[in-house]
């Protein structure tokens, strides 16, 4: 500002010498009144540029103007932590509702287009794939999704993974010991007959965490091998829950001695000075991303878009999420990201085609139906 101020006081000392010269001083007075305000109008432009630095850059992102209420199914209500603070930077209200993959997915569908809900967060991939596929979905597109994994985000901007989820057995070793049985170390040893209704895992067909225990099996062993396992499996599965935290509960509760289950920080604050223990099977864990999509025809379309970018766009609130998770899979996700590190090898997870969790899902979920009987839960 001081440069400014002096070429100014230049330019007036320059104006009265030729005024001077020319002997005319109406214009010398002229000339000075003209550079005198000239400065002042760019010292108070420059004031408030210092003052306002908005004003002079409209580049920056804005909030978009967001009102209403905004629905959510999510997997958990523990998210409302994280949905409060979206509230407290929008203004827009939230309602939670708790629910699995596979029972969104067959409620959207019977919605037939007009959903009740706006934001669908959290569940297996496959689910959110086989929605897109149906055309349920809204597209959204932001800029900072250019730092997220590709083979963990639609190439169209239909879902984004918030996270995985790893999944390996939960064994009560109090309960192994009065059976006099030993503890599986892969999943080839779940076969063996004295487990036979010590088993317990989710349906497949409400959770996509199990879901992706059947699809990665079958992957890695091949149809009819797969098959053929999940055939001898079902010998010793006692029986089939409906939600994805069920083989946890009935572990932990002496119900069963092993449960195939999701394991996180969660879990192992859980069963934390107790005689369950974690197994990741020595042949592969299976996993699977879970998933963040809009509705398309939603109700507060704009609201549940926003938040998409609104998460995606922040490490902190990222972070928020992932401790609220309990697992560090958005790292993965993000590999930029700092403050967040696997707890575990990357290569002990088994190898998957992902694009096979959507397109083949229905076609699974109809055969294991059937192989399940009356063990699944109503």
């Amino acid at each position: 500002m001081k440069k400014r101020f002096f070429a100014g006081l230049l330019a007036a000392m320059m104006a009265l010498s030729a005024a001077g010269c020319s002997g005319s001083t109406e214009e010398t007075t002229a000339a000075a009144t003209e550079t005198e305000e000239s400065t002042a109008v760019q010292s108070e432009a420059e004031s408030s540029e210092a003052e306002n630095p908005e004003a002079s850059s409209n580049d920056e992102a804005e909030v978009p103007e967001l009102s209403g209420t905004m629905k959510v199914v999510a997997t958990s209500e523990d998210y409302v932590t994280l949905f409060d603070k979206f509230t407290e930077e929008t203004g827009v209200d939230v309602e939670l509702l708790s629910m699995s993959s596979g029972e969104v997915l067959s409620k959207l569908r019977a919605e037939g287009g007009t959903p009740s809900a706006d934001l669908w967060f959290g569940g297996g991939i496959d689910a959110f794939m086989s929605a897109k596929d149906d055309g349920l979905l809204e597209q959204v597109t932001f800029d900072a999704a250019e730092d997220l994994a590709p083979e963990y985000k639609d190439a169209d901007g239909y879902w984004y993974s918030k996270g995985i989820t790893i999944v390996g057995f939960l064994v009560n070793e109090a309960l192994t010991g009065e059976l006099g049985i030993e503890t599986p170390a892969s999943w080839t040893d779940l076969l063996d007959e004295s487990y036979q209704g010590e088993i317990v895992m989710s349906n497949p067909a409400v959770s996509g965490t199990n879901y992706a225990v059947v699809n990665a099996l079958l992957q890695t062993m091949g149809e009819e091998e797969g098959w053929n396992y999940f055939e001898q499996l079902n010998n010793n599965i006692a029986y089939y829950g409906k939600r994805g935290s069920d083989p946890l509960n009935k572990v932990t509760s002496d119900e069963f001695a092993i449960g195939i289950s999701y394991i996180d920080r969660g879990v192992e604050a859980t069963i934390e000075g107790s005689d369950i223990a974690i197994v990741y099977p020595e042949d592969g864990i299976p996993w699977v991303p879970e998933g963040v999509a809009v509705f398309k025809n939603a109700e507060n379309v704009e609201a549940a878009k926003y938040f998409v970018e609104w998460l995606f766009s922040s490490d902190d609130n990222l972070r928020m999420l992932a401790e609220i998770d309990k697992k560090d899979g958005i790292k993965l996700i993000k590999p930029s990201i700092e403050g967040i590190e696997l707890g575990y090898d990357t290569a002990i997870l088994m190898k998957e085609d992902l694009s096979l969790f959507g397109s083949g899902r229905e076609a699974v979920l109809e055969k294991f139906e059937t192989l399940m009987g009356d063990k699944a839960e109503e």
